[in-house]
Protein backbone atom coordinates (compact mmCIF):
# COMPACT_ATOMS: atom_id res chain seq x y z
CA UNK A 1 0.00 0.00 0.00
CA UNK A 2 2.82 2.45 0.85
CA UNK A 3 4.36 1.75 -2.54
CA UNK A 4 1.10 2.67 -4.31
CA UNK A 5 0.94 6.04 -2.46
CA UNK A 6 4.54 6.81 -3.47
CA UNK A 7 3.75 6.15 -7.13
CA UNK A 8 0.66 8.39 -6.99
CA UNK A 9 2.69 11.30 -5.54
CA UNK A 10 5.33 11.13 -8.25
CA UNK A 11 4.45 13.04 -11.38
CA UNK A 12 5.01 11.59 -14.79
CA UNK A 13 7.77 12.80 -17.07
CA UNK A 14 5.12 14.15 -19.44
CA UNK A 15 3.58 16.21 -16.63
CA UNK A 16 6.97 17.61 -15.69
CA UNK A 17 7.76 18.61 -19.28
CA UNK A 18 4.30 20.11 -19.66
CA UNK A 19 4.83 22.21 -16.53
CA UNK A 20 8.30 23.20 -17.71
CA UNK A 21 6.91 24.27 -21.10
CA UNK A 22 4.22 26.37 -19.40
CA UNK A 23 6.73 28.05 -17.08
CA UNK A 24 9.12 28.66 -19.98
CA UNK A 25 6.34 30.25 -22.01
CA UNK A 26 5.42 32.53 -19.09
CA UNK A 27 9.07 33.41 -18.60
CA UNK A 28 9.52 34.32 -22.27
CA UNK A 29 6.43 36.56 -22.18
CA UNK A 30 7.79 38.30 -19.07
CA UNK A 31 11.19 38.82 -20.73
CA UNK A 32 9.56 40.32 -23.82
CA UNK A 33 7.54 42.67 -21.62
CA UNK A 34 10.70 43.70 -19.74
CA UNK A 35 12.52 44.35 -23.01
CA UNK A 36 9.62 46.48 -24.28
CA UNK A 37 9.59 48.60 -21.11
CA UNK A 38 13.36 49.04 -21.13
CA UNK A 39 13.56 49.94 -24.82
CA UNK A 40 10.60 52.33 -24.49
CA UNK A 41 12.35 54.16 -21.66
CA UNK A 42 15.55 54.47 -23.66
CA UNK A 43 13.70 55.59 -26.80
CA UNK A 44 11.85 58.22 -24.77
CA UNK A 45 15.15 59.59 -23.48
CA UNK A 46 16.64 59.74 -26.98
CA UNK A 47 13.46 61.27 -28.40
CA UNK A 48 13.46 63.95 -25.73
CA UNK A 49 17.06 64.90 -26.56
CA UNK A 50 16.31 65.01 -30.28
CA UNK A 51 13.24 67.16 -29.59
CA UNK A 52 15.30 69.59 -27.52
CA UNK A 53 17.80 69.80 -30.35
CA UNK A 54 15.12 70.59 -32.92
CA UNK A 55 13.20 73.17 -30.87
CA UNK A 56 16.34 74.81 -29.55
CA UNK A 57 17.73 74.98 -33.05
CA UNK A 58 14.62 76.62 -34.50
CA UNK A 59 14.32 79.26 -31.77
CA UNK A 60 18.02 79.91 -31.78
CA UNK A 61 18.06 80.22 -35.54
CA UNK A 62 15.49 83.04 -35.52
CA UNK A 63 17.36 84.94 -32.83
CA UNK A 64 20.65 84.32 -34.51
CA UNK A 65 19.49 85.74 -37.83
CA UNK A 66 18.41 89.00 -36.20
CA UNK A 67 21.61 89.26 -34.19
CA UNK A 68 23.82 88.48 -37.19
CA UNK A 69 22.13 91.11 -39.34
CA UNK A 70 22.74 93.70 -36.63
CA UNK A 71 26.34 92.55 -36.19
CA UNK A 72 27.09 92.71 -39.93
CA UNK A 73 25.54 96.19 -40.17
CA UNK A 74 27.59 97.33 -37.15
CA UNK A 75 30.85 95.95 -38.54
CA UNK A 76 30.19 97.50 -41.94
CA UNK A 77 31.00 100.91 -40.43
CA UNK A 78 34.60 99.74 -39.91
CA UNK A 79 35.23 97.24 -42.74
CA UNK A 80 33.57 96.52 -46.10
CA UNK A 81 30.17 94.80 -45.86
CA UNK A 82 31.43 91.63 -47.57
CA UNK A 83 34.28 91.31 -45.05
CA UNK A 84 31.89 91.88 -42.14
CA UNK A 85 29.57 89.15 -43.45
CA UNK A 86 32.54 86.80 -43.95
CA UNK A 87 33.90 87.31 -40.41
CA UNK A 88 30.48 86.86 -38.84
CA UNK A 89 29.80 83.77 -40.98
CA UNK A 90 33.06 82.12 -39.93
CA UNK A 91 32.48 82.76 -36.24
CA UNK A 92 28.88 81.53 -36.38
CA UNK A 93 29.92 78.46 -38.38
CA UNK A 94 32.49 77.51 -35.74
CA UNK A 95 29.91 77.88 -32.96
CA UNK A 96 27.38 75.79 -34.90
CA UNK A 97 29.96 73.05 -35.46
CA UNK A 98 30.73 72.91 -31.73
CA UNK A 99 27.04 72.76 -30.75
CA UNK A 100 26.18 70.00 -33.23
CA UNK A 101 29.25 67.96 -32.26
CA UNK A 102 28.33 68.19 -28.58
CA UNK A 103 24.74 67.10 -29.19
CA UNK A 104 25.80 64.15 -31.36
CA UNK A 105 28.35 63.05 -28.77
CA UNK A 106 25.64 63.07 -26.09
CA UNK A 107 23.34 60.98 -28.29
CA UNK A 108 26.13 58.49 -29.08
CA UNK A 109 26.70 57.93 -25.36
CA UNK A 110 23.14 56.64 -24.94
CA UNK A 111 23.32 52.88 -24.54
CA UNK A 112 20.38 51.32 -26.38
CA UNK A 113 21.13 47.77 -25.30
CA UNK A 114 18.45 46.43 -22.94
CA UNK A 115 20.99 45.51 -20.25
CA UNK A 116 18.48 44.36 -17.64
CA UNK A 117 16.75 42.09 -20.14
CA UNK A 118 20.04 40.52 -21.27
CA UNK A 119 21.02 39.80 -17.66
CA UNK A 120 17.59 38.42 -16.88
CA UNK A 121 17.68 36.13 -19.93
CA UNK A 122 21.07 34.80 -18.82
CA UNK A 123 19.63 34.05 -15.38
CA UNK A 124 16.60 32.40 -16.97
CA UNK A 125 18.80 30.24 -19.18
CA UNK A 126 20.71 29.09 -16.12
CA UNK A 127 17.45 28.38 -14.29
CA UNK A 128 16.13 26.40 -17.26
CA UNK A 129 19.37 24.40 -17.40
CA UNK A 130 19.01 23.57 -13.72
CA UNK A 131 15.37 22.53 -14.21
CA UNK A 132 16.20 20.15 -17.05
CA UNK A 133 19.22 18.62 -15.27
Amino acid sequence: MAQQELVKEERSLGDLFSELAGETSTLIRQEVALAQVELTNKATKVGKNVGYLAVGGAVGYAALLAFLAALIIGLSYFIPVWAAALVVGLVVGAIAFWMISSALAALKQTNLTPVQTVESIKEDAQWLKNQVS
